[in-house]
């Protein structure tokens, strides 16, 4: 069984690429244009052992917003599309991941119903690097899963005083919760629900 995935989607505002492996190596190839989503996209392919390429062409002339959410929504697009009947899979995830100062928690149900819940410091510092604005974060983890069609809970449990932990420590954290979620449970041979569907 593959469980691969591209998706290339064309807007005015951006044209780019997203392919996904669930049962990779983490293996990823990003590039977005916007420095700090790639380290963060790298992070998320690395700790979920998902190989991720993503290869973007944006209007970051204007700024990183449009160029950032639809990286997002076609990355959500895959994951569900790469995920099928979900036949086998653990479905439930949730890790809680130290970032030095920062403690970040995730856990996520891959149950077909997207929800989004989130909390992560106020006043943080508004830009982390040249291009990639703070605020975007609990967008990007919006949107993807309201395309990938998972429930996930996203909450920084210790406020850090670098705003690179902080979001580095929700992308790591939703990277090893989705490692849970989506791998084969030995022992379930059919769909983890007792509807018989997700």
């Amino acid at each position: 069984m593959s469980r691969t995935a591209r998706v290339e989607r064309t807007t005015k505002e951006t044209k780019l690429v997203v392919e996904v492996d669930l049962d990779g190596t983490g293996t990823s190839s990003i590039a977005t244009g916007v420095g700090f989503y790639d380290h963060m996209l790298t992070a998320l392919s690395k700790h979920s052992g998902i190989d991720l390429r993503v290869q973007a062409d944006g209007d970051l002339h204007i700024d990183a917003h449009h160029t950032v959410e639809d990286v997002a929504i076609a990355l959500g697009v895959a994951f569900a599309e790469a995920l099928g009947d979900k036949r086998g899979i653990t479905r439930y995830g949730d890790a809680t991941i130290p970032m030095d100062e920062v403690l970040v928690q995730a856990a996520v149900d891959l149950s077909g119903r997207p929800y989004f819940v989130h909390a992560e410091p106020e006043g943080m510092t508004p830009m982390i690097g040249p291009d990639y604005p703070t605020s975007l974060t609990k967008h990007v983890l919006e949107s993807f899963a309201f395309n990938a069609r998972i429930s996930l809970h996203v909450r920084v449990l210790y406020a850090g005083r670098d705003a690179h932990h902080i979001v580095e420590g929700q992308f790591k954290a939703l990277a090893r919760a989705l490692r849970t979620a989506v791998a084969l449970d030995p022992r379930v041979t059919d769909v983890p629900s007792t509807k018989g569907a997700l």
